[in-house]
């Protein structure tokens, strides 16, 4: 863990809104913003000085620039008084945050260092929470309070109960092991919705299947290396197609969504009314043309244990580029707050409303995988962008819980 990193600071402003960014490796770490005479390159945070991060750097400017206003109807969800702040710096993969109101803290996962965490709202101070998490990826709570989290190691869903025993939501399908669940939502009836891809099935984030099995085909990898007791927990070959559940509470696992339909699911979130239920799929889906990868958002309608009317609900494609999605959360209103793990300038968080309009984006030095609304008023955005942890102060509210 490096050392406690506070508030964000700035040296100097973007000269220019529309200024562009480094068209090439020198540029970048001359600091300087150049045009390509082909292809027009994106705003970058790095600026000329560069900015600044940490305590002993200089004090903020306001309105932070790099905060982009699309939309003027962005400004209704924004305070013009703040800023963006590294809280903590350190970690190998910061991903699934998740606030606890009953806590006041915010909880989130280190999947590569399989570690949880807690930032602390009264101290503002980051401390290990599960030390080994198994490499927990999505958290969230449910109605009750209760934390939900996905393990990668264990490929499996959990819930902590209020008197601090754990259990199982779900590690199989009709007899068949999960591939490894990667995020979950809390409904008001009492079930739990959650993505099943396959991402747990490496060395860094859980770990390979037995040999010949999909990650590990030609038996080279030894699943145990490490972990000894994978043989007992998972260890075995992929027997799933990637999927998203719905558990009821009577312990009845269904699939809402089939690999057909939406490849890789990813993020999951609810609209405030839970209407509609949107997804990421981080593969390449219906409507995805040509060469090159996915990343995707989908809206479904909510039809009691089922899901339908599927449609896309946005390419995440700005200014000509993808901003490939991880995580996301809704606020009140029913905007759509999603992170962005690409190119710098538009890495960060990208805002739409509810009808897929993009509203404005928050760009970040580092490619954000998720994010989630805390802070006693719940006005209070948190970022888990690879090695760092942001926070900025908005003018909205996160759809609660979690």
């Amino acid at each position: 863990m490096h050392p406690h990193v506070g508030g964000a600071s700035r040296r100097a402003i973007i000269a220019g809104a529309a200024a562009t960014g480094a068209a090439s490796l020198a540029a970048v770490r001359a600091h300087a913003e150049t045009k390509s005479d082909n292809v027009a390159t994106p705003p970058s945070v790095i600026t000329n000085p560069p900015r600044q991060w940490g305590r002993f750097a200089q004090p903020d400017i306001f309105p932070d620039p790099d905060i982009i206003v699309v939309d003027p109807a962005f400004k209704q969800s924004l305070l013009g008084i703040t800023a963006i702040r590294r809280v903590w710096t350190g970690f190998k993969w910061a991903e699934g945050p998740a606030w606890s109101s009953e806590g006041q803290y915010l909880v989130f996962s280190d999947v590569q260092a399989n570690t949880q965490y807690r930032y602390i709202w009264e101290t503002g101070r980051v401390s290990k929470y599960r030390d080994p998490s198994y490499n927990s990826n999505g958290n969230s709570f449910d109605f009750q309070g209760r934390q939900l989290s996905t393990q990668d190691f264990n490929r499996r869903v959990i819930r902590w109960e209020n008197n601090g025993m754990m259990t199982v939501i779900a590690d199989q399908f009709e007899g068949k092991g999960l591939n490894s669940p990667n995020d979950v939502v809390p409904h008001p009836d009492g079930s739990i919705w959650f993505t099943d891809p396959p991402y747990g099935d490496s060395l860094s984030e859980g770990h390979p299947d037995d040999s010949g099995g999909s990650a590990n085909a030609a038996g080279l990898l030894n699943p145990g290396v490490g972990a000894p007791d994978a043989g007992v927990i998972g260890g075995r070959k992929r027997q799933l197609p990637n999927s998203v559940y719905r558990w009821d509470p009577s312990g009845h696992l269904d699939v809402v969504v089939t690999e057909d339909q939406l490849p890789d699911p990813n993020g999951i979130c609810f609209s405030p009314d839970y209407k509609t239920l949107y997804i990421i799929s981080t593969g390449k889906g219906p409507g995805d043309k040509g060469p090159g990868g996915g990343g995707n958002v989908f809206a479904f309608d909510v039809q009691g244990s089922k899901l339908g009317g599927m449609r896309r609900f946005t390419d995440m494609m700005v200014d000509g580029v993808k901003c490939g999605p991880d995580g996301m959360r809704a606020d009140v209103s029913g905007n759509l707050w999603i992170s962005s793990n690409t190119v710098l300038g538009y890495a960060g968080v990208v805002v739409f409303t509810p009808q897929g309009k993009l509203l404005g984006r928050i760009r970040l030095p580092e490619v954000c995988a998720n994010l989630a609304f805390g802070g006693p008023k719940r006005n209070m955005l948190f970022m888990c962008a690879s090695q760092s942890l942001y926070l900025l102060q908005v003018q909205t509210q996160g759809a609660a819980p979690g």
